[in-house]
């Protein structure tokens, strides 16, 4: 696993892009910048097992390297499921089919490049957002997920994992204090911190817990809660009637 530096560089990029060189360097900026991170995937894994039936497609919307459907492909063989990433970063995609083919897995997992916001949707079992809607624009979040749930068969379930806001402003600068002590603790430097901080700076806009959970009951989810929180980062699970 490449190690992430790419905020070492005295002359970064101004604004942060799923490009060649993140994609290289991805699955080690993803454990050291995003808690619990192997945790959630775990969890992801046990609602599946409770919540998708056997055969069942899922799909990981901005799936990246491919880490996560790898993972559940591991942990719910038994069920048969399809899985299908799709991400709009070719260089993404290139490195989970290149993963995939390395741990003999292409037969239950496929790799699409596409705009998660435009492909169409085979009916589904489950679809997992981890870290992606975020990226999206405040204003078409509701038309995105509304999408989602008629793609997805009754019964079945949403999972989304985001950052998340507070709007206590005490409470709020707690949180991304003791994110920032996260970070330190798995070694970026102050610069590194504050330089992705400024990347990402009105591309990755996080939403409060309760806007999360209100827009999912607008997109037509009527049973919403939250299944992980730490600090500023928040796991929910919708499913559909």
């Amino acid at each position: 696993m490449s190690k992430d530096t790419i905020y070492q560089d005295p002359h970064p990029p101004s604004d942060f892009t799923f490009n060649a060189r993140v994609a290289e360097v991805f699955d080690d900026m993803l454990q050291r910048s995003v808690p619990c991170y192997q945790q959630v995937i775990d969890m992801t894994a046990t609602l599946l097992a409770r919540f998708a039936a056997d055969g069942d497609r899922i799909y990981d919307l901005g799936c990246s390297t491919g880490t996560t459907l790898l993972h559940l492909a591991r942990r719910l063989e038994a069920k048969e499921l399809q899985f299908t990433g799709i991400d709009s970063s070719r260089a993404m995609i290139d490195k989970a089919v290149l993963k995939a083919e390395m741990l003999a897995t292409q037969n239950t997992i496929r790799f699409v490049q596409g705009d998660i916001a435009e492909i169409e949707l085979e009916p589904c079992g489950a679809c997992i957002l981890n870290y992606t809607l975020q990226f999206i624009r405040p204003m078409a979040r509701k038309k995105f997920l509304t999408r989602l749930h008629s793609a997805l068969k009754p019964g079945g379930i949403l999972i989304i994992s985001e950052k998340i806001i507070s709007h206590d402003l005490l409470l709020n600068r707690t949180f991304i204090d003791l994110y920032h002590d996260f970070k330190r603790g798995q070694g970026y430097t102050e610069t590194e911190i504050a330089r992705k901080r400024e990347a990402l700076e009105n591309i990755l806009i996080p939403f409060s817990i309760q806007e999360n959970i209100a827009l999912l009951k607008k997109a037509g989810f009527s049973h919403v809660e939250t299944f992980f929180q730490w600090f500023n980062f928040a796991s929910f699970m919708a499913v559909k009637d």
